[in-house]
């Protein structure tokens, strides 16, 4: 099992949708939201996310795919 950890940025059409939920369904990744802030027309969530490599590859891929932004976290760090 692999592990990491992201902060995921949503752009305002995506804020409504679950997101979330379907990395868990649609993957099989094991998520943990570590903070997040979400308003009505932004978000973001710090995620640590758990799954076999070919999971996590292809949750992050759909991710990308719906528009939304995938930051990798150091320590609590947003690596550029």
């Amino acid at each position: 099992m692999a592990r990491m950890r992201v902060r995921l940025t949503f752009p305002p059409e995506r804020i409504q949708e679950p997101i979330i939920y379907h990395l868990v369904k649609d993957f099989d990744i094991v998520t943990n939201i570590r903070r997040a802030d979400v308003k009505a027309d932004h978000g973001w969530v710090a995620l640590e996310m758990e799954g076999d490599e070919a999971s996590l590859e292809r949750g992050i891929a759909w991710l990308k795919g719906k528009g939304v932004t995938v930051d990798p976290i150091e320590h609590d760090v947003i690596i550029p």
